[in-house]
């Protein structure tokens, strides 16, 4: 999206309050998190070497930041874009029950982004990963993780009311959960961002299942990799994908508002149809794919929270590098600053 310049902007918070602001929201929504999915933090890799399968493709043509490493005879190493498949390997190593998990702090740096208001060089977010049992690998369950990820959204937002009154929640009482292929029934001439849009603006918060899934018009609401979240599997409302993404209207922006990308993760079965989908079988023989294949890693959901996001969102900022410092092209960092937008 192009950058947004809100019509008569005014910061809620200066910016020494907002770096107050910012790490209370911090501390209150990763323990809120922990409670809700009983989860306990670990420390997690920025880097982790290529060709194993361990990276976050994402939607399968971003370039990850790289290195070599001259002690390992020129080996290469790998900036994480996300801890999708990395967490999952944590839980089996660790021996994590089902209905408990962890989550850690990941810094990512993502050089594709087009820098806008909602999307910076610099990724950091909450990544999370909870063991489930065979059977849990449903809708239901989907939805419920979902509900209690929004609750703890919803009391984080609550507290900094109480903190600084002046800013007034915005959110729902609840979350509102729709198929990507219902988006398109509902709105069959609109492009996917603008179904995201005129949902979002409905219902203040929604849930869009099966991103990555070809719907009826043979596109996909929008991609995703094959080797993390099952977007292949048909679900009990008899659409496929047992994945997602938690959308918020933003009323700053006049836009929809991405907080979440999540979801169960593949099985043995789905992570291979999927390959096939995505012509790229071969991945089958790297080391992550092929502990998967044999019955070695636990059933799984997980997913990322972003961080200054959230913290964007809930101090209803205009700009994500009110809450996050980065790099920005000069020419927006002197358009923002004109309209009373002042960057970090």
């Amino acid at each position: 999206m192009a950058l947004i310049i809100p019509k008569r902007y005014k910061q809620k918070l200066l910016p020494e309050t907002t770096e107050v602001a910012i790490k209370l929201i911090k501390d209150r929504f990763q323990k809120q998190l922990a409670r809700e999915l009983n989860l306990r933090r670990v420390t997690a890799p920025l880097f982790v070497l290529a060709g194993t399968g361990i990276n976050d493709d994402l939607n399968g043509v971003e370039p990850p930041v790289s290195f070599g490493i001259s002690c390992m005879g020129g080996r290469r190493a790998e900036v994480v874009h996300s801890l999708a498949k990395w967490k999952r390997m944590k839980l089996g190593a660790y021996g994590i029950d089902p209905g408990y998990g962890l989550y850690t702090d990941m810094n990512a740096i993502r050089t594709s982004e087009d820098l806008d208001n909602l999307h910076s060089l610099y990724v950091d977010q909450w990544d999370w990963e909870q063991t489930i049992a065979e059977e849990n690998r449903t809708l239901d369950y989907l939805k419920q993780t979902v509900g209690k990820i929004y609750h703890a959204v919803k009391e984080t937002e609550w507290m900094i009311y109480e903190k600084f009154p002046h800013i007034t929640p915005r959110l729902p009482e609840s979350i509102t959960f729709l198929h990507s292929e219902e988006l398109l029934q509902m709105y069959p001439d609109a492009s996917p961002r603008e179904r995201e849009a005129r949902a979002a603006k409905q219902h203040g918060a929604i849930f869009i299942i099966g991103i990555g899934s070809e719907l009826s018009n043979g596109e996909k609401h929008d991609g995703r990799a094959p080797d993390y979240d099952d977007w292949i599997t048909e679900n009990s409302d008899g659409y496929r994908g047992l994945n997602g993404d938690i959308v918020l209207w933003d009323s700053v922006l006049e836009t929809p508002f991405e907080l979440s990308s999540m979801g169960i993760r593949v099985s043995a079965d789905s992570l291979m149809r999927q390959l096939e989908v995505c012509h790229c079988t071969e991945r089958a023989s790297l080391p992550f794919h092929k502990s998967l294949l044999a019955g070695e890693l636990p059933y799984s959901i997980g997913g990322g929270i972003g961080q200054s996001r959230l913290c964007m969102f809930l101090l209803q900022k205009a700009h994500i590098g009110e809450v996050q410092a980065s790099i920005w092209p000069e020419e927006q960092i002197a358009t923002c600053a004109r309209h009373g937008i002042h960057l970090m």
